[in-house]
């Protein structure tokens, strides 16, 4: 039994229970939500130790054994991804702590954080193709109900578009697991990966991979259907809209990359070249989408699609550099991205305003905050040494050694871009002197000086912004030894048969020699 497995589902499942079970008592609702998600940190960082000495951690729900029953594994990329999850959802449940009002509080906030948690880690863990339909539903409900949390025009406009595009994601998934079933008989994912290879009707696979891809690049919103994203995560409260930046698109990146190395392999050399293409595409319309923007949030939002783009082109370059690459480029973009929306939040907390035209002067009066933004705007961007610099290099290193050299131009280009962008927020925001126009928002209180006075619990949005910055910082100085572990992940997907063997191996194996044995006694 290896409990490490299904905690870090069970855990946030318990702590939305209890946030329900007080849903009258904000301050028991708080602890909850701090005190849960340090505990699922503790559990995401024994899971990852496990699965550093193990390779593989394996649980069979129910005692049914796999392919039969409820399969939990978890990889080193399944054990990062849940480790990132924990502590974006200890930095947000902190930040949270100032940044939601009562009125959110109350119509279920922390028990919606929790569920969405409950719903990314499921995706991370699971080895069953449905189950991950499930947990994707389960995160769309929960992301849905956080998008509309407080009922403004806006809101509700983004919401729209962003059910009805992931909505149509959903069908289209769950068209392609009924059309898997039906072609293989199973949908343990280490199962269906072994009955593909030798499957009569190549064709109809390359048509399930097509359907996959699709599904699963709407939900990582990449091109051409990402419009719902930038029309939706820039409506929502901040918390939300960095709790969607950090987590949400990664998963299905992540869901890509399992599919694509586990499930359809074999097929690559007909889909590559659409991922590919398709990569391109996402980084560019992202990064002009950006460039075209002025208004805090809507700017990051289209810089999501656009670091996207990175992490499918290392799966589309398909050697064990690229894959590395891409997976940290995700990693790295969970940290800075969610970084960023909870500056913006700040921002708009001290000047009234997500408007950049409207804001300016932060550098003088907060430089602490100026630092925050600088280390992840510029991690974003790719500029050396921070983190954001070694994950595209690799991505630029693997992209010229498999010769795919306009692709590489592409996002090389895009990078420049992409600093433009963070300048842009720079010289607006924090560099330029604050409009006389400027209106001071009621939480400020102005004292001889004209300087501003910091609310005492601006301090708890503060700590988690500091602390993700100093993560953007610490990943890019130690790039080397996570680089070893991103070499790990690589090699893992690039071989999946020890997840295939991990899952189904030692079973199969026992059997395996326990008919031949007699065979080999007869033999003179």
């Amino acid at each position: 039994m290896r409990p490490e497995v299904a905690l870090p589902i069970l855990l946030p499942l318990l702590s939305g229970a209890i946030s329900l079970l007080f849903w009258r008592s904000r301050p028991m609702q708080r602890f909850t939500a701090v005190a849960g998600n340090l505990a699922l940190l503790g559990v995401a960082l024994w899971l990852l130790v496990a699965v550093k000495l193990d390779g593989y951690v394996v649980i069979q729900m129910g005692g049914w054994q796999a392919p039969y029953g409820i399969t939990l594994v978890a990889d080193m990329l399944s054990a990062v991804m849940v480790v990132m999850t924990a502590i974006i959802g200890l930095t947000l449940s902190i930040y949270s702590l100032a940044s939601t009002g009562p009125g959110h509080e109350r119509f279920g906030f922390y028990p919606l954080m929790h569920l969405l948690l409950a719903g990314v880690a499921g995706a991370f863990l699971t080895g069953d193709v449905f189950n991950l339909y499930v947990w994707f539903e389960v995160m769309l409900v929960a992301s849905f109900a956080l998008l509309i949390l407080g009922g403004e025009k806006a809101q509700m406009e983004g919401a729209i578009k962003y059910v009805t595009l992931n909505l149509l994601a959903s069908v289209i998934f769950l068209s392609a697991v009924g059309l898997l079933y039906g072609m293989v008989g199973t949908l343990n994912m280490a199962d269906a990966a072994q009955r593909l290879a030798v499957a009569e009707h190549q064709g109809m696979v390359e048509v399930l991979a097509v359907m996959f891809m699709v599904a699963f690049g709407i939900k990582a919103a990449a091109f051409p259907l990402f419009f719902w994203l930038p029309a939706s995560y820039h409506t929502p409260p901040v918390a939300v809209s960095a709790l969607f930046a950090g987590l949400l698109t990664k998963v299905g990146v992540y869901a890509l990359f399992r599919v694509f190395t586990l499930l359809f392999d074999q097929t690559l050399g007909y889909t590559q070249d659409i991922l590919l293409w398709g990569a391109a595409l996402t980084m560019v319309t992202g990064v002009l989408g950006a460039a075209a923007q002025f208004e805090f949030r809507r700017i990051l939002s289209f810089h999501i699609v656009s670091q996207i783009g990175y992490m499918i082109l290392g799966l589309a370059l398909y050697t064990p550099l690229a894959i590395a690459g891409g997976i940290f480029a995700v990693v790295h973009n969970i940290v800075v991205k969610t970084n960023l929306f909870l500056i913006s939040g700040i921002t708009r907390r001290l000047q009234g305003t997500y408007e950049l035209k409207k804001m300016g002067g932060l550098y003088r009066e907060r430089p602490w905050l100026a630092v925050a933004f600088f280390l992840s705007a510029f991690a974003l961007a790719g500029v050396p040494p921070l983190s954001g610099f070694f994950a595209k290099f690799v991505i630029v290193r693997a992209g010229i050694e498999a010769e795919a050299y306009v692709v590489t131009a592409v996002a090389l280009l895009v990078g420049l871009l992409t600093l433009y962008s963070m300048v842009k927020i720079w010289n607006e925001v924090f560099w330029k002197t604050l409009p006389e126009d400027n209106l001071v928002p009621a939480e400020e209180v102005l004292v001889g000086d004209d300087s501003r006075m910091v609310p005492p619990s601006l301090w708890l949005m503060y700590l988690p912004v500091a602390l993700l910055a100093l993560f953007a910082l610490l990943m890019g100085i130690f790039a080397e030894p996570l680089m070893a572990m991103m070499n790990q992940i690589g090699d893992q997907l690039m071989h999946p048969q020890g997840y295939i063997d991990a899952v189904l191996g030692a079973e199969v194996g026992v059997e395996d020699v326990l008919i031949e044995a007699p065979e080999q006694e007869e033999t003179p």
